[in-house]
């Protein structure tokens, strides 16, 4: 049976870029009934956009304003980050959150403002994907506690043990991003524990992801989940019977304002007693 679960997916961007604000919004979420507060993860965005927060410094004002909302960056181009801090800062939010941060990953894209050729990161898709997996094992290692030794094409570990852990064991829940037809990230989030598809435009697409990854899963027993990105207003029922078990609301960046995420927060989470009522292959997989 497939529980709907609600969550806010936010734009750091000028109403949205200061952190005070976002704490706040996520404890009227957390009032409202809504499930969890995700915050997109970007230095720069094009016109006419100017205004941009840091997601991590974000999410820690939100961990230490809410109790109960799953919290995190959604998705974090984690290729451009070094795996090693991520460790810790992953460790030490999941910690400040009492074990609900979420850590959303993927490639990232130089599209939208050309921050990552405006920095000097790499461009080529294959290799963020090298980086990418290669940031990925290195901290299922470090979120287990024990020293962690990686001498990777891309990054060196040596003998660092990274303690605290995190409370959620065997870490912190990884979703992986991807466009959907397109395998490899399927392969990559079938190894973790969801998948949120970006530019999904109809449900049938998502029935054949989730056929997808159960077949890529078939002999995993542990929980997953799909995160669909769906503009207020859109009748989640449809994606629910194709799969999804979260629905993450979505705002324009370009046009986003603190009124606007208020007033979609106030109208109050998804309808599960209608949208929810449904078995997946994934789900029986449970």
């Amino acid at each position: 049976m497939t529980r709907l679960r609600s969550a806010l997916w936010l734009p750091l961007f000028d109403d949205l870029a200061d952190p005070a604000a976002i704490a706040r919004l996520a404890a009227e979420a957390e009032e409202a009934g809504w499930h969890g507060v995700f915050v997109w993860d970007h230095l720069s965005w094009r016109a006419p956009v100017r205004r941009v927060a840091d997601p991590w410094i974000t999410l820690a004002a939100l961990a230490t304003a809410t109790e109960r909302l799953r919290f995190g960056p959604m998705v974090t181009p984690l290729a451009r980050r070094r795996p090693s801090k991520v460790a810790r800062e992953t460790a030490t939010l999941d910690r400040l959150g009492a074990g609900r941060l979420t850590l959303g990953v993927g490639l990232g894209s130089d599209r939208f403002a050309g921050e990552l050729s405006a920095t000097g990161e790499e461009l080529d898709d294959r290799r963020r994907g090298e980086m990418l997996d290669e940031s990925l094992e290195i901290l299922t290692a470090a979120w287990s506690g024990r020293p962690v030794h990686h001498h990777g094409r891309h990054h060196t570990v040596d003998g660092i043990s990274f303690l605290p852990e995190p409370v959620q064991r065997p870490g912190v829940p990884v979703w992986a991003a991807g466009l959907p037809g397109n395998v490899g990230p399927l392969r990559r989030a079938a190894r973790h524990d969801g998948f949120v598809p970006v530019n999904l435009e109809h449900p049938d697409q998502l029935a054949d992801i989730v056929t997808t990854l159960t077949g890529l899963r078939r002999r995993t027993t542990a929980s997953y989940d799909i995160a669909v990105p769906l503009p207020p207003g859109t009748d989640p029922a449809p994606y629910v019977h194709a799969g999804a078990t979260w629905w993450l609301a979505e705002f324009a960046p370009e046009t986003v304002s603190l009124d606007q995420v208020r007033g979609v927060l106030r109208d109050g989470p998804a309808d599960t007693d209608t949208a929810g009522d449904t078995n997946t292959d994934i789900e029986r997989n449970r």
